[in-house]
C-alpha cells in the first residue's frame, strides 16, 4: 500500500497501477486484494485521453445491483442483455462495462476535479469486464476493470461515498 498523505482514511479502496491492483483497505490494513486492469494509455486526467486518472477519488455513485454476472450496461443502464461469444461477434469493437459499476468522482480540483479534467465527468468507472480481458497488463480505456466475480464481491464490500487513491 502506497500512502503519501499521512492523514489518509482508515478504510478507502488503493489502486495500485504499477501492481495492476485494488486493495480494501480497513482499518488501515489489507483485508482484500484484486487484480485490475487500468488504461493501456497510462495515466493521467485530461478529457479524452483514456487515460487512468491519479489521486483521492471517491465513489459517487454504485450502479447494478441485483443484476446477474456478466450483465450488459450502457450510459449506466442494464441492457438486459449478458455479456457471451455471440454478442461480443455481433459488437467486436465494443468497450464492455458489465455485472456493476462503481461510478467515481476526483476530489483534488484542478488534478481530478472540475474542468477537462473532472474524473465523473469523464466517466471513470470501476466496472466489470469479459473476464477473458483480464490478462494483468493495462488495457482499459482509463476506467478500472475487474473481472466479473470479483466487481461483484467488491460492490458488495463497499459504500458510496468511499475514498479511493489511485497512484502509480
Amino acid at each position: 500500500m502506497s500512502d503519501p498523505n499521512p492523514i489518509s482514511p482508515a478504510d478507502f479502496l488503493d489502486i495500485s497501477i504499477g501492481a495492476q491492483r485494488l486493495a480494501i483497505i480497513e482499518n488501515h490494513q489489507i483485508v482484500q486484494t484484486y487484480p485490475v486492469s487500468t488504461a493501456k494509455k497510462g495515466t493521467g486526467a485530461q478529457k479524452g485521453s483514456y487515460c487512468t486518472p491519479l489521486g483521492w477519488h471517491k465513489i459517487r455513485a454504485k450502479i447494478g445491483a441485483g443484476q446477474p454476472l456478466n450483465a450488459v450496461f450502457i450510459g449506466r443502464r442494464a441492457t438486459g442483455e449478458t455479456y457471451n461469444q455471440a454478442l461480443k461477434q455481433q459488437y467486436p469493437g465494443r468497450d464492455w462495462i458489465l455485472t456493476r459499476i462503481l461510478w467515481l468522482g476526483g476530489l483534488e480540483p484542478g488534478r481530478n476535479r472540475y474542468g477537462d479534467v473532472d474524473t465523473a465527468w469523464r466517466y471513470i468507472y470501476i466496472h466489470g469486464c469479459p473476464d477473458e480481458l483480464m490478462t494483468g497488463s493495462p488495457e482499459s480505456h482509463g476506467c478500472i476493470r475487474m473481472k466479473n466475480a470479483d466487481v461483484a464481491d467488491l460492490f458488495g464490500r463497499v459504500n458510496a461515498g468511499l475514498s479511493v487513491y489511485i497512484h502509480p
